[in-house]
């Protein structure tokens, strides 16, 4: 499995294989036919409380991540959602977030590929 983050304001790339939004909320400004998202899985994203808790705010990165990582060991159907999704392909798992460095996207890559 090859799996990158990319932002979805970015433009779609031949390369990025199958395009799975991980945002629970649609990114603002993009009109869905622009996207080309071949999946949006809602429910492997943050929940709201702790989405709201972080506010990007790189100071709480630690310990987001952490918070996530634990949402994420409890979410057993949507992680085996999205690595269904993904299969033995090139994926790409989209957000909306503008710090490259510090959004959900980066944990769940590091998390569904185990490093």
């Amino acid at each position: 499995m090859s799996v990158h983050i990319k932002r979805i304001y970015e433009p779609a790339d031949k390369h990025d294989g199958k395009r799975i939004l991980v945002d629970r909320l649609w990114p603002r400004g993009i009109a869905k036919n622009d996207a080309h998202v071949d999946v949006w899985l809602k429910d492997i994203a943050p929940s709201p409380d702790l989405r709201r808790w972080f506010g990007h705010d790189p100071n709480k990165w630690d310990e987001f991540r952490r918070r996530y990582r634990d949402e994420l060991k409890k979410n057993c159907k949507a992680v085996m959602e999205l690595k269904d999704q993904i299969g033995h392909q090139t994926a790409t798992l989209l957000y909306g977030a503008k710090d490259s460095e510090h959004n959900h996207a980066l944990v769940l890559m590091d998390f569904i590929t185990g490093q």
